[in-house]
């Protein structure tokens, strides 16, 4: 063989190496969902944007809530029996709120239990599909996240509020901000009433519905703020804790970047503390 031929066989096995990693795991996320239908005797649905890289080159793609992720939703739910619990892996950041929608009314209309398990954040229209369960289940320090409607890079409250200020001062206001305002008070109102719906669908009284669809869309908080497990209990959702192990191994399998050294390292085995000499528990 020349070297021409093994150079040509380098880039051959350089190309075909991330689509064989790529099917591996793959395959190790298809047998670890079906380990936990096993054990819970539902369908899962994982819903998981992560910073991965796909490409040859190695750039990492960062994904949210789209079109897409809607439709793969829908056609799971279409082809689950209406009698078997559905249980969904939450990990995203939002996205858009037409699809976060009609993934939440999904939910809301299957007639078996639905539980939704967060084991690091659901924020923004994944918090929508939380509101849409049955249950929500987090990993102790798990987050969910405001709904807050966003036009263009700014909160619509903040729009609102910044119009109301500058009418108070008698300054003028241009054309464009007084749209985005139009934009923004539209925005608010149909995610206050998106979210009241979808709580009112999933049997929620309308008296409880609709103060926790206010505290999610009045701008409060900024759009990143972190709602704890005790946080969103106080709002009223049904939270629980207590992630199955099946879930974190299925999150072990999406890889962030590799194109840089990790930040966090560590020995990825369970520690125990040893015993105390004199046999006392420890409290």
């Amino acid at each position: 063989m020349s070297g021409f031929d093994l150079l040509w066989a380098f880039f051959l096995l350089s190309a075909l190496q991330p689509m064989v990693r790529q099917r591996i795991l793959d395959m190790s996320r298809a047998r670890c969902l079906r380990e936990l239908e096993g054990k819970r005797k539902s369908r899962v649905i994982a819903l998981v944007h992560r910073q991965e890289t796909m490409s040859l080159l190695g750039f990492p793609i960062a994904r949210f809530i789209n079109i897409e992720d809607s439709e793969a939703v829908l056609r799971a739910v279409q082809l689950t029996d209406a009698d078997v619990p559905i249980d969904m892996i939450l990990h995203t950041p939002g996205g858009l709120v037409l699809a976060a929608e009609q993934i939440a009314n999904a939910l809301v209309a299957h007639r078996a239990k639905v539980t939704v398990f967060v084991p690091h954040y659901a924020m923004s229209g994944g918090t929508l599909l939380a509101c849409a369960a049955d249950e929500i289940v987090m990993a102790p320090h798990a987050v969910l996240g405001p709904l807050d409607p966003q036009v263009g890079q700014f909160p619509a409250v903040s729009i609102l509020r910044a119009v109301a200020r500058k009418e108070q001062t008698g300054k003028d206001i241009d054309d464009q901000t007084l749209i985005l305002a139009d934009v923004a008070e539209k925005a608010q109102h149909q995610v206050r009433g998106l979210v009241e719906r979808i709580l009112v669908s999933n049997q929620w009284e309308a008296s409880r519905a609709a103060p926790l669809a206010s505290a999610l869309t009045d701008g409060r908080w900024t759009h990143d703020y972190p709602l704890t497990v005790d946080e969103a209990r106080q709002l009223g959702l049904p939270v629980t804790t207590g992630v199955p192990d099946e879930v974190y191994r299925f999150m072990q399998l999406f890889p962030q970047s590799t194109a840089r050294r990790p930040s966090v390292e560590y020995v990825p085995v369970p520690y125990v503390a040893p015993p105390r000499p004199d046999g006392a528990s420890r409290t």
